[in-house]
């Protein structure tokens, strides 16, 4: 009777690991969606980050924000193309900000539709 029990009970232990293991994973992927949407999206923030970075340099050196195809052509950024799979880059400058947003036009329902950031350098998933 007691090795009965002591085995229900490693597989109620062994169940509720499981099940605290499989919410944690589904946590962790910033698309929530399937494994390319989520290696995209991770990429897309990487990008983010380059380009507002660059944006930042551009700052420092000439006084003012310029357009991703200005990045580009300077070599502030080494991105061959405004894209990165479904997602769409573009840039909006002003005299005191700029906002780098990447717009999504894929069919993943789960994926996020707008990832942005800004002058302080804040990423905003939408």
């Amino acid at each position: 009777m007691g090795r009965a029990l002591g085995f229900i009970g490693l597989l109620i232990a062994v169940g509720i690991g499981a099940f605290l293991y499989a919410k944690q994973a589904q946590s962790v992927a910033p698309g929530g969606g399937s494994p390319k949407t989520t290696i995209d999206v991770v990429g897309v923030r990487n990008d983010l980050m380059v380009i507002a970075n660059a944006e930042r340099r551009r700052l420092a050196s000439d006084g003012k924000y310029v357009s991703l195809d200005d990045l580009r052509s300077n070599g502030d950024i080494s991105m061959p193309s405004n894209t990165r799979g479904p997602y769409t880059y573009s840039v909006e400058t002003s005299d005191t900000g700029f906002v780098v947003r990447a717009a999504y036009s894929g069919s993943d329902a789960s994926a996020p539709r707008s990832i942005s950031v800004d002058q302080t350098m804040q990423v905003v998933t939408e």
